[in-house]
């Protein structure tokens, strides 16, 4: 279930753990709105944790549990941050959506695609 097919990814899940969706043909909905503020929540809250990160491993005084509940803290809000990216890349335009309704790779969509970072961890 996809943007694509008209439901949104919400930064929440349901109680069972699985993940929440919301259909909606407008993206200024009340439940929109509060979806998008509790992202911008998490994503601010995640560079905020990773301020302290630096800062306690910059110690050499942290003890094992102070880095294991650092480690734990990260994971949510890496965990979090994932569900954003994926949650916002799902509302972007496709190629079919392009302004000039052509789905090729010329132009400057192009120059952005060939000067896009390879993945060094990449085995091909």
């Amino acid at each position: 279930m996809t943007a694509t097919n008209g439901l949104r990814l919400l930064p929440w899940s349901s109680p069972e753990g699985k993940p929440c969706f919301l259909s909606t043909d407008s993206g200024s909905s009340r439940l929109s709105r509060r979806a998008d503020e509790i992202e911008d929540l998490q994503l601010s809250m995640g560079a905020e944790l990773l301020g302290h990160a630096h800062a306690l491993l910059n110690e050499r005084k942290a003890d094992v549990r102070e880095v294991r509940f650092l480690a734990e803290r990260l994971c949510e809000a890496l965990r979090d941050a994932l569900r954003v990216a994926e949650s916002r890349g799902e509302r972007l335009p496709t190629h079919d959506d392009d302004d000039d309704g052509d789905a090729d790779q010329t132009g400057e969509d192009a120059k952005r695609v060939s000067a896009a970072p390879q993945n060094p961890l990449s085995t091909s």
